[in-house]
């Protein structure tokens, strides 16, 4: 049997969109314990049965593996934030997030768009996971969009779908690719700007885009869309995603330009100099926003208004 690499594995696994989850339950000692999860799943209906998976790498995975309760809160669109805390903060992750317990004392996080308050059913080990089956004692549900996760990325259906729905005209559809802490870009007779093409369909948006990088030598995953904005001049839509790449330097026709230099350059338009600009200050703290409006002005959406 050929041997599997773990860290393929794993990616090859991020590729099945999933939404984003908050499991929590109680400690015998009254501590309250919480992660992230996207290993969640509906079970059955009678009885009515869910799953999710703890990682034995979690510092609570004793906690959960022998829980007599647990809950689990569906994240909302905008949420991100609440993922990240829950995922990687070290302090006092629900002094750090609005909540309210259920029956049994376990949080229910405050905005999600389903939270199940359940009893464990079974609690099985399964390799370096443990499966957790619970029974849904209560639930509540809204009609709110979920947040989404694929490819170690967050995406929004809703707030991409409503930036992009758009009748008639061109569509400019690029991409802001990260590569090994530089980002590539394209180098024109009027300045730089991330490569893109132009499209008048856009039913099939991201694959097409993803399509054009790769047959330009540029294979990237895309992840979340970070500008959209109109240009009244040039009747112009434009939608940007953020990217990541593998790609070493020498093998696209691409530019690698370090991230901390992205404002000093020149580009295309004023527009493209904003949004790198931008990029440059959140890549910082790797917190990135959400432009929508058009080429002179706009709002960011924070992408948090993910283990």
């Amino acid at each position: 049997m050929t041997e599997i690499d773990p860290r393929t594995l794993r990616s090859a696994f991020g590729r099945f969109m999933t939404g984003v989850t908050v499991v929590t339950c109680r400690a015998n000692d009254g501590t309250l314990c919480g992660f992230t999860a996207n290993s969640f799943s509906s079970v059955s209906l009678d009885p009515p049965l869910l799953l999710v998976c703890p990682g034995r790498f979690l510092s609570t995975f004793d906690q959960f593996s022998n829980c007599s309760h647990f809950a689990i809160s569906i994240l909302a669109e905008g949420q991100q934030e609440v993922s990240n805390t829950f995922a990687s903060f070290t302090g006092d992750r629900f002094a750090a997030v609005p909540h309210t317990l259920d029956l049994n004392g376990i949080p229910l996080i405050d905005g999600a768009i389903a939270q199940f308050s359940c009893s464990t059913w079974q609690s099985l080990p399964a390799g370096d996971h443990q499966i957790l089956i619970g029974e849904v004692q209560a639930f509540t549900e809204s009609d709110a969009l979920g947040l989404g996760y694929t490819g170690g990325q967050y995406f929004s259906l809703g707030l991409e779908r409503a930036a992009m729905d758009r009748n008639g005209g061109t569509t400019t559809c690029g991409a802001i690719i990260n590569s090994n802490d530089c980002v590539l870009l394209e180098l024109t007779d009027d300045g730089y700007r991330p490569p893109q093409i132009s499209l008048s369909d856009i039913g099939n948006l991201r694959q097409d885009l993803t399509d054009a990088l790769a047959l330009q030598g540029s294979p990237v995953e895309l992840g979340p869309v970070y500008s959209v904005y109109d240009d009244a001049q040039s009747q112009t839509h434009h939608v940007y995603f953020l990217a990541q790449s593998g790609v070493q330097t020498g093998q696209s026709s691409l530019q690698p330009i370090p991230t901390a230099t992205l404002p000093t350059l020149s580009y295309t338009t004023s527009a493209i100099a904003d949004m790198m600009q931008r990029y440059a200050l959140e890549s910082r703290t790797n917190s990135f926003g959400f432009y929508l409006g058009n080429a002179d002005r706009g709002d960011v959406h924070s992408l948090i208004e993910r283990n």
